[in-house]
């Protein structure tokens, strides 16, 4: 200030006096601030509980084996599972095993069908006494079915389990197209047992149960096991026209040997062993002696080296007065 030089020497001497005043305030503050938060960690930290050690028995080795060869989270792969068993359990015994099947069965084929891969055509050939609804009926394929997830043997099993279909062949052409090929078994007879009357195939499947109309002109056999013998027999009585055309049934009698009931009500009882000859015989006595038109009810052919006939009651009475006027007749005459 007085130009001599005077204030400039004294602020070179106070300098460094001032920084090192400056440097311990700022040491005291940052101490001061240091300890302070370290007290107000020591306020909030819990206090430490006594460390109690226990001595025990170092583990079984069986029990560091599973614990070391166990897989990671194993306890919540085994909590699933026991999750998944509780479901699965209670959908079969309550009863709902059917409908999740069926449900999880249409989920999936409409996801098929949204992706394409829907039954848009279906070709059936081989039916005849089967229409095409009756046939995808039987197989189990319907609208909700996708061709991708169409299982084609389980299709022809339940075909073939059908006794109209002897054997079928199922073809998924991609993308949505099904052809079916079916071989069915023909009507061969009408088969009666307990007064009840089904249709059989030649092999003695019941194709029904019941007997339509357009089966009533087929060939009658009857009795226990007559529905698996009646193929060799009939095959057997059509070498016999003339006995075949007045035949009205066939009938097995205690599983050993046919009886035949002709149209007019005429028995004839058939022998266990060599039934050709004997239907060899009876064809002729017609043809020779017009014995079916004769007034007899029976025809007994089961003694080899004989035939019974038994008469019917009217000419049973007629034989009787026959044979009385014959006696009155000789005695007549011997008394003359």
């Amino acid at each position: 200030m007085d130009g001599a030089g005077r204030l400039t020497r004294s602020l070179r001497s106070l300098g460094p006096q001032a920084d090192l005043r400056a440097a311990a305030i700022g040491a005291a503050v940052l101490l001061r601030e240091y300890v302070g938060a370290h007290l107000a960690r020591r306020r909030r930290r819990p206090a430490k509980r006594p460390q109690v050690i226990i001595d025990r028995e170092p583990p079984n080795r069986y029990i560091l084996m599973v614990e070391r060869y166990l897989p990671r989270r194993i306890g919540l792969v085994a909590t699933l599972a026991i999750l998944f068993g509780s479901l699965g359990l209670g959908i079969v015994k309550g009863g709902h095993l059917e409908e999740f099947t069926a449900a999880l069965s249409d989920t999936r084929n409409a996801l098929a069908n949204t992706a394409g891969f829907r039954i848009t055509t279906v070709g059936i050939n081989g039916r005849k006494q089967l229409s095409q609804d009756e046939v995808l009926a039987i197989g189990g394929v319907n609208g909700r079915s996708s061709l991708l997830f169409l299982d084609a043997d389980t299709v022809r099993a339940k075909l073939k389990a059908n006794p109209w279909i002897a054997d079928a062949t199922i073809l998924k052409l991609y993308p949505g197209r099904l052809q079916i090929d079916i071989v069915e078994r023909t009507a061969f007879a009408l088969w009666q047992q307990n007064g009840r009357l089904s249709v059989i195939a030649s092999d003695g499947a019941v194709l029904e149960p019941y007997v339509s109309r357009r089966f009533l002109n087929l060939p009658l056999v009857v009795g226990k096991g007559a529905d698996v013998r009646a193929h060799d027999f009939l095959a057997l009585l059509d070498r016999y026209p003339q006995v075949r055309s007045v035949t009205k049934a066939a009938i097995f009698v205690g599983e050993r040997r046919w009886n035949l009931r002709l149209k007019d009500g005429l028995d004839v009882r058939l022998p266990e062993n060599d039934v050709g000859n004997a239907l060899a015989a009876l064809s002729r006595l017609d043809k020779d002696e017009k014995l079916f038109s004769r007034d007899i009810v029976a025809v007994d052919m089961r003694l080899p080296d004989r035939l019974i006939v038994q008469l019917s009651e009217d000419a049973g009475k007629a034989r009787d007065e026959l044979f009385k006027d014959k006696k009155s007749k000789k005695k007549a005459g011997d008394s003359a």
